[in-house]
């Protein structure tokens, strides 16, 4: 099974994007999703766009990832 986390596309570029995950921004690649363009949400898994996604989704699922570590951070 593999874990991806959605991320807000913020800049792009040909083959990588920078993107904010949960307020940090990376760089990662497209070249899965060349098409993506800015404000568009994607899930990362290691380093890699690897599919678009909604904003309901995406939201949903970044808020599911800070119950996360917010217990973790609780522990």
């Amino acid at each position: 099974m593999c874990v991806g986390v959605p991320a807000k596309v913020i800049e792009k570029e040909e083959y990588t994007a920078v993107v904010d995950v949960m307020g940090s921004k990376m760089r990662v690649g497209i070249i899965f999703v060349p098409e993506v363009q800015v404000g568009e949400y994607v899930v990362v898994h290691a380093g890699q766009a690897m599919s678009i996604v909604d904003e309901e989704y995406a939201k949903v699922s970044i808020e599911e990832w800070r119950k996360l570590a917010d217990a973790r951070d609780s522990e």
